[in-house]
């Protein structure tokens, strides 16, 4: 078996160049993929859809024609050919214009929530700490502060619909909160609960498929064919998409990578050799599962400042570590580049795993520090079998700052560019 901690020579991996290409993916049909590419390339011709979705220029007219009626696209102003030649076109774009949709996301010690543009640009936000954990009371406060928050700042827009994104085992079918052990949640039926406070559709998903989801709407183009997503913050996990659909499982439990092990502690200390295991003076700590060499145990939140405590560093806050790593504090600068090598482990399993085209990395310090997501990037060459270029397939998030506030409304305006034609009620009803 590979070890994780003294990786051997291995071949060169096969380049993609070198791989049969795979058969083109089926389009599918419907007003999704034509809303999709307006998001993508509006202004743009009906005829420029047409090619760019593989549908008819017929079937694309009647879908613009419904998303028109619905206020979800506009039309930009005339254009017409090079000099004037050729029949004028009448692009459409998306709408900003009308409709928002709302979003909150649930951290372990606070909330928040956000209004976003159907163009995935936050409009505002809201964060705060928790003043409870039982579910139905948190959830309430979140009903009460997205109803002043639309009522400050939606400026007259309709807001659409309610997105609750949070982590660990989360069933968006059911609309149910299955397992949160941070805050002792399990079973809760986050979805009835904000529908009868909100009278909003709500929809209900992990914060790493939320972001994932978003990623691919409104993030680079390469993660559109396939993305890995591994978040890394006070919760650990890791989402899975391919050709836009989100891998769940059957028990809604994909993407727990918070109890993978790294290896730390057979190798007699820290991934850098700076000693002080998981267990000793400035250690991450024993888990929840027993381990401590573990994922969520090395480079959870509550681990860094743990770990920081270790060392001398009075923080009371990971935010507070965070800053004094930015400001270039030495001690808190190293903590950071060690949290990114580890991720790297992580990442370089993920990737072999799963052989996707991107891994996105939620992190903080890989968002802000070139220097962590270089360090990432090079653990990620040392160990992985089927990565061939770290500096095109790791990347950052797209939503360094606003990640939290973009998770909530990215889970509501997934289901409205897959179905924007649904049982929307805000919506004009089409023929």
């Amino acid at each position: 078996m590979k070890s994780l901690s003294a990786p051997g020579r291995r071949p060169r991996p096969p380049r993609r160049s070198d791989l049969p290409a795979a058969p083109p993916a089926r389009r599918p049909a419907g007003p999704g993929p034509v809303f999709g590419a307006i998001l993508d390339h509006g202004p743009v011709a009906r005829s420029t859809v047409a090619r760019l979705t593989g549908l008819s220029p017929a079937s694309v007219t009647g879908h613009v024609a419904q998303l028109l009626a619905r206020g979800l696209v506009r039309e930009s102003a005339e254009t017409s050919g090079p000099r004037g030649l050729g029949r004028p076109h009448i692009p459409v774009e998306i709408d900003t214009g009308r409709y928002l949709v709302a979003g909150a996301h649930i951290a372990v010690a606070h909330s928040t929530v956000s209004l976003m543009d159907l163009r995935g640009r936050i409009v505002a936000e809201d964060r705060r700490p928790h003043r409870t954990t039982d579910p139905r009371r948190m959830l309430g406060e979140l009903a009460a502060r997205l109803s002043r928050l639309a009522a400050t700042h939606a400026g007259g827009r309709t807001v659409l619909a309610l997105g609750l994104a949070t982590g660990h085992r989360v069933d968006p079918v059911a609309g149910v909160i299955v397992e949160h052990p941070q805050l002792g949640w399990r079973d809760v039926p986050a979805r009835d609960i904000l529908a009868a406070a909100t009278g909003l559709p709500v929809h209900v998903d992990s914060h790493s498929r939320a972001l994932a989801r978003a990623e691919q709407l409104f993030g680079e183009e390469s993660t559109r064919t396939s993305t890995v997503l591994l978040f890394v913050g006070a919760v650990v996990d890791a989402a899975f998409a391919t050709e836009g659909a989100m891998h769940r499982g059957p028990r809604s439990g994909a993407g727990s990578v918070a109890h993978l092990p790294l290896g730390t502690a057979e190798a007699g200390g820290d991934a850098d050799g700076a000693g002080g295991g998981a267990d000793g003076a400035g250690g991450g700590g024993r888990c929840s599962c027993g381990r401590t060499d573990c994922l969520q145990s090395e480079v959870s939140e509550r681990a860094m400042v743990r770990r920081a405590a270790g060392q001398g560093q009075a923080v009371d806050s990971f935010l507070e570590l965070l800053d004094l790593a930015l400001a270039g504090e030495p001690r808190a600068v190293a903590l950071f580049r060690r949290r990114a090598r580890l991720v790297g482990r992580a990442a370089a399993l993920l990737l072999d795993m799963f052989d996707p085209e991107v891994l996105v990395v939620v992190e903080p310090g890989v968002g802000r520090m070139p220097e962590c997501l270089a360090d990432l990037r090079a653990e990620v060459a040392k160990r992985s079998w089927v990565c061939e270029d770290p500096e095109r397939a790791v990347v950052p998030t797209s939503f360094t700052g606003t990640v939290l506030a973009t998770a909530g409304g990215a889970v509501a305006l997934g289901a409205l560019y897959t179905d924007p034609l649904g049982p929307w009620p805000a919506l004009p009803a089409v023929s």
